[in-house]
C-alpha cells in the first residue's frame, strides 16, 4: 500500500537502484560486441558500404555500414532483459510503443543504407509513425501540457477544450488542444533529434561517444527525479493518463522513470560495445539506420522525463543532448545566410572546423567529447538546482546560453572564413 504522505516513494540509495539494472547494461554491451562484427561481415559481403567522397568524407577505402542494426539488436536485448527484473510497483515496464518506434525508424534508415537512391520521405514517414505511437500512449504528451500551462500560462479551459468528442468503441479520450499540441511537439522533437544525430555523425566514434555521454547524463537526471518522486507525483501522473492507455497492459506501474533508466543503461551498453569497432580508425559505421535510431532514443529519454509536466526537466534533457542540436541549428543558419538549400551538404559542421584546426580525428573527437560532457554536466546541475535549491537555476541557464552562444559565434566565424578562402 502506498504511503499517505508526500515523502519519496523510493526507499533505497541511488547507487543500489542503478546497480539493480546491471544485467541490462551487460546484455546490451555483450550483444553489441558479438553482433557488430557479424554486421560488418554481412555489409562487406553484400556491398553495403560507405565509399570515399573527396568533398566531405575522410576515409580512403569503403567502410561497412549496418552498425546501426547491431546497436538496435543490442538495445533490444537490454530491454528484453529488463522485463525479467523485479521493480517497485509504481514503476511501469518498458513501453512497447518505444520499441515500435525503434523498428519504424531503424528499418527506414536501413533501407536508405541499402538503397542508394531511397526516397527521404520514407524516413520522415518512419519518424512520424514513431511520434504517433508515442502520443497515442501518452508518452511525451505531458510535455505539451507543461508548456501550455506553465510557460504560456494558457488556462485549463482552453487546454482541455475538446476539439473531437469521444467515440464509443473507437476513441476513449477527447481530442483536446493539449493533445494536438503534444503530437506536434513530439513529432518536431523526433524529426529534429533524428536529423541532428545524422548530421553530427561525420567522424569515427563521434556520434556513438556523444550518445554514451548523453546516456550518462540521462541516467543521473532520472535518478535525481526518481529519488524525489512522491505519492503526489504519482497521483498527478495517473490523473492525466489517457483513457485508451490500458493500465492492465502496464501492470501496476505508472511512472516512466524506470523505463528511462532501462533505455539509458541499455543504450549506454550498446554504444560502448559498438564504439570498440567504430572509434578511429573505424571498421564499421552506424549508417542512417544507426544515426537516426540514436537521435530517436535520445529524444525519447528527454520526453519521458516530462511525464510530470515539469518543463525544466525536459529542458535539462535537451541541454544534455545540446551538441547535436547546436550543430544542426548552426547548419540551418549557415545555409540560410549563404543562400543555400537546407538539404545541401557542406564541410563546415563543428567537427569539420575542429578537424581542420587539430589535423587529427582523435583530437577532434575527444574535444567534442569534452564539449558534450560540459553540456551533460549543465543539464544535471539544472535538475539539481530545481530540486535542491542549492544554486539558482537562472545561473545554470545563463552559463548554458553563454557557452551555446560562444560556440555558435566561433563556429560561424570559422565557417565564413573557410568559405571565403575557398571561393
Amino acid at each position: 500500500m502506498l504511503p499517505e504522505t508526500s515523502t519519496p516513494l523510493l526507499q533505497m540509495e541511488w547507487w543500489v537502484l542503478l546497480f539493480h539494472y546491471w544485467p541490462v547494461f551487460v546484455s546490451a554491451f555483450a550483444m553489441a560486441i558479438v553482433v557488430t562484427p557479424i554486421m560488418r561481415f554481412t555489409a562487406r559481403a553484400t556491398g553495403i558500404v560507405d565509399r570515399p567522397d573527396e568533398a566531405r568524407k575522410i576515409h580512403t577505402k569503403p567502410i561497412a555500414y549496418l552498425g546501426g542494426v547491431g546497436v538496435l539488436i543490442a538495445v533490444l536485448s537490454g530491454i528484453i532483459v529488463s522485463y525479467t527484473l523485479p521493480q517497485p510497483s509504481f514503476i511501469q515496464p518498458f513501453p512497447l510503443v518505444v520499441i515500435l518506434g525503434m523498428f519504424a525508424i531503424g528499418l527506414t534508415g536501413l533501407a536508405d543504407d541499402v538503397k542508394e537512391y531511397f526516397d527521404p520521405w520514407w524516413k520522415i514517414a518512419g519518424q512520424f509513425i514513431a511520434a504517433a505511437a508515442m502520443a497515442q500512449q501518452g508518452v511525451g504528451t505531458r510535455v505539451a501540457e507543461g508548456f501550455l500551462r506553465r510557460v504560456l500560462h494558457i488556462p485549463s479551459s482552453v487546454c482541455d477544450y475538446p476539439l473531437i468528442s469521444p467515440i464509443d468503441g473507437l476513441l476513449a479520450d477527447p481530442i483536446t488542444v493539449t493533445y494536438i499540441t503534444g503530437i506536434l511537439i513530439i513529432a518536431a522533437f523526433i524529426l529534429g533529434a533524428c536529423n541532428a544525430a545524422n548530421l553530427i555523425d561525420g567522424l569515427d566514434g563521434l556520434l556513438s561517444g556523444v550518445v554514451a555521454i548523453t546516456c550518462i547524463g540521462f541516467i543521473a537526471i532520472t535518478l535525481i527525479v526518481l529519488k524525489s518522486f512522491t505519492v503526489a507525483d504519482l497521483e498527478n501522473i495517473q490523473a492525466h493518463l489517457p483513457l485508451n492507455t490500458a493500465l492492465s497492459n502496464r501492470g501496476e506501474g505508472i511512472t516512466l522513470l524506470g523505463a528511462n533508466l532501462v533505455l539509458s543503461v541499455s543504450l549506454l551498453g550498446a554504444v560502448l560495445g559498438f564504439l570498440i569497432y567504430n572509434f578511429n580508425p573505424a571498421s564499421i559505421f552506424l549508417g542512417d539506420a544507426g544515426s537516426l535510431l540514436l537521435g530517436y532514443l535520445c529524444i525519447v529519454m528527454a520526453l519521458m522525463l516530462g511525464e510530470k509536466g515539469e518543463t525544466f526537466i525536459v529542458v535539462a534533457g535537451l541541454i544534455v543532448f545540446a551538441l547535436p542540436i547546436l550543430d544542426t541549428l548552426l547548419a540551418i543558419l549557415r545555409r540560410k545566410l549563404a543562400g543555400k538549400a537546407m538539404s545541401e551538404p557542406d564541410s563546415n559542421h563543428i567537427h569539420h572546423i575542429l578537424k581542420r584546426k587539430f589535423k587529427s580525428v582523435k583530437k577532434t573527437v575527444f574535444a567534442l567529447y569534452g564539449v558534450s560532457s560540459l553540456f551533460c554536466l549543465l543539464g544535471v546541475l539544472l535538475v539539481l538546482a530545481h530540486t535542491t535549491r542549492i544554486v539558482g537555476a537562472w545561473l545554470i541557464y545563463l552559463i548554458a546560453i553563454m557557452i551555446f552562444g560562444g560556440i555558435s559565434f566561433v563556429a560561424l566565424k570559422a565557417a565564413r572564413k573557410h568559405e571565403e578562402a575557398h571561393g
